[in-house]
């Protein structure tokens, strides 16, 4: 990607804040408590990884910003958190063997850096575009919040079982998965940043991180019931929609 321009371990603490979200369950309970006051650290403040995940956050800016605009509405940019170890949030304890997630209470992408070499090594996804691919996605969270999809997705959370919750937060995740694609198809169009290779490290980013392939790895066995983020396959479909199409439309994971 020119100019230097989103999971065993990362998917875990989304999958926690997702499951916090929908049902009301305070997420300290769900990862085992809270950090202890100055735990946080983070990455000096001369690491270019830092320079990398600002800059891909600021393009994300800029094209939901527009798209905002053009729709009439505003856009509340995210707070961005780069952390090393662990971190606190409103939503919780961030520890690094969790990866990126998004808080939809402090409205903050929070991002380990360690992650990167995960989906680098043990995930065979290498790449700063699939790197990119990862804040995309939080940000996607993010945009999610703002328009209230969100909130209605606890409402009817609420009113469902296990197996029909689980199905809702797939649909969230594959949209934000479709918003990803969307930024790229944005960002590219605003300033064309895309080297050959660069959509394919995305496409492999989000096809390491389905559910399928993950619990396959890590226990052997598919339970499609338990899904919460959708299969490998799901992913990267919902990925290229929205990079092909390039609107929110296209991203109606939900009438789909």
């Amino acid at each position: 990607m020119r100019g230097g321009l989103p999971v065993t371990g990362g998917i875990g603490l989304i999958i926690v804040l997702v499951i916090a979200a929908l049902t009301g369950v305070n997420p300290l309970k769900l990862i085992g408590g809270g950090a202890e006051p100055g735990v946080e650290s983070g990455p000096p403040a001369d690491d270019p990884m830092r320079d990398f995940v600002s800059a891909v956050l600021g393009s994300t800016e800029e094209t939901w910003g527009a798209l905002f605009s053009a729709s009439g509405q505003s856009y509340r940019e995210p707070s961005l958190v780069i952390f090393s170890g662990l971190t606190s949030s409103a939503c919780g304890t961030g520890q690094s063997a969790m990866g990126p997630f998004y808080c939809p209470v402090d409205q903050t992408v929070y991002i380990d850096l360690s992650f990167y070499e995960d989906l680098k090594s043990r995930l065979g996804a290498p790449g700063d575009f699939a790197q990119a691919y990862v804040i995309a996605h939080e940000v996607g969270h993010h945009v999610q919040n703002l328009l209230g999809t969100m909130e209605q997705a606890q409402q009817t959370r609420a009113r469902q079982g296990e197996a029909e919750g689980n199905a809702m937060s797939v649909r969230l995740e594959l949209q934000a998965d479709c918003y990803a694609g969307l930024w790229a198809h944005h960002a590219e169009r605003a300033k064309p940043m895309l080297e050959a290779g660069d959509v394919e490290e995305a496409l492999g980013a989000a096809s390491a991180i389905g559910d399928d392939r993950l619990q396959r790895r890590t226990q052997g066995t598919v339970v499609p019931e338990s899904f919460t983020h959708g299969t490998s396959a799901q992913r990267v479909e919902w990925f290229r929609r929205g990079l092909q199409e390039g609107t929110s439309q296209a991203c109606n994971t939900f009438g789909s």
